[in-house]
């Protein structure tokens, strides 16, 4: 998985565009829409076609935002949309018409496989998710099944015969904590800005965020300070962190602003196009959108830390 990616060769932003699909012209959702129907067709299922999701006779209903942003983003162009749409389709299937693995997986090897993501409220329902955790304005903490083809979000009713909420949470914190790092990169530029990438295949990259201070150990060899990290987690596969030490977390802030806001636009999995500041396990939202474009919001006590930083920075030249 690439850092920044390419953009393929593809209809211009002045063509006409789709109305549930912005990153699509209406060419494009068109041939986008005729694939999926194609591809369930092929895994002998006729469906309904509709703006942002396809229907059977059953009334089962699949949704194509994931997809949709899976193929925009594939740099291959519209020419593997069609192996993309099968290969999904195939996968949604067999999750769906299978037997579910909560009743043919023992409890331990549930927990074993148990855990915690990081989503925006956007997807959430409060009447099934009542056990959701708050991780931050319009974030929250769920408990997901990991499974080899897909990642299974569990509710208040699936979670109940497991046992205690809050020792499944720790199990699969620690789960969290025992993944390894799939890749990193380095992001820096002449104005002093400088911040460190996770990224990965992993559906959890992005929720290590919950166990901050041990992928920083992992990729530094260090602790994170008093003073905390600024964090960004634009969508599953991305974790970035600048650990504050210095006054080079604010060039690192604005440009970690821009690379959150980047990254989630158009991305399957988007959580958040903002940057936070870290502290002890809690996250403060420091960067916003208006119609002007980005802004950096700090409160009080994040003022206080800058000022310091830079009367230490003042002493020690």
């Amino acid at each position: 998985m690439r850092l920044f990616r390419r953009g393929p060769k593809r209809d211009g932003r002045d063509t006409p565009r789709d109305p549930a699909f912005s990153f699509f012209s209406v060419h494009e959702a068109a041939l986008f829409r005729r694939q999926v129907r194609e591809a369930f067709a092929e895994h002998g299922l006729e469906v309904t076609v509709y703006a942002d999701m396809v229907t059977d006779s059953a009334g089962r209903q699949f949704g194509l935002g994931n997809l949709a942003a899976v193929c925009h983003n594939d740099d291959r162009g519209p020419r593997v949309w069609g192996d993309l749409a099968r290969r999904h389709a195939g996968m949604v299937l067999r999750t769906m018409d299978g037997p579910s693995a909560l009743d043919t997986l023992p409890p331990e090897q549930i927990r074993a496989q148990l855990y915690p993501r990081v989503i925006s409220e956007d997807g959430l329902d409060p009447q099934t998710f009542g056990y959701a955790r708050s991780v931050a304005p319009g974030l929250y903490e769920v408990l997901a099944l990991d499974l080899p083809e897909s990642v299974m979000m569990l509710t208040d009713e699936a979670l109940e015969p497991l046992g205690d909420i809050q020792q499944l949470r720790d199990r699969a914190l620690g789960n969290l904590r025992d993944l390894p790092v799939e890749g990193r990169e380095t992001v820096k530029d002449s104005g002093g800005s400088r911040f460190e990438v996770v990224l990965g295949d992993s559906f959890y990259t992005a929720s290590r965020v919950l166990a901050l201070d041990t992928v920083v150990r992992q990729v530094t060899g260090q602790r994170i300070p008093p003073e905390g990290a600024l964090v960004a987690m634009p969508f599953r596969h991305q974790l970035a962190f600048h650990v504050i030490r210095d006054t080079t977390m604010i060039p690192s802030l604005n440009a970690m602003a821009s690379f959150a806001a980047s990254g989630y636009e158009d991305t399957p999995g988007a959580i958040s196009p903002y940057v936070y500041w870290w502290r002890g396990g809690t996250l403060t939202q420091l960067s916003d959108e208006d119609e002007d474009g980005l802004r950096i919001v700090v409160g009080e006590e994040f003022q206080e830390l800058l000022e310091r930083l830079v009367e230490e920075g003042r002493s020690g030249s």
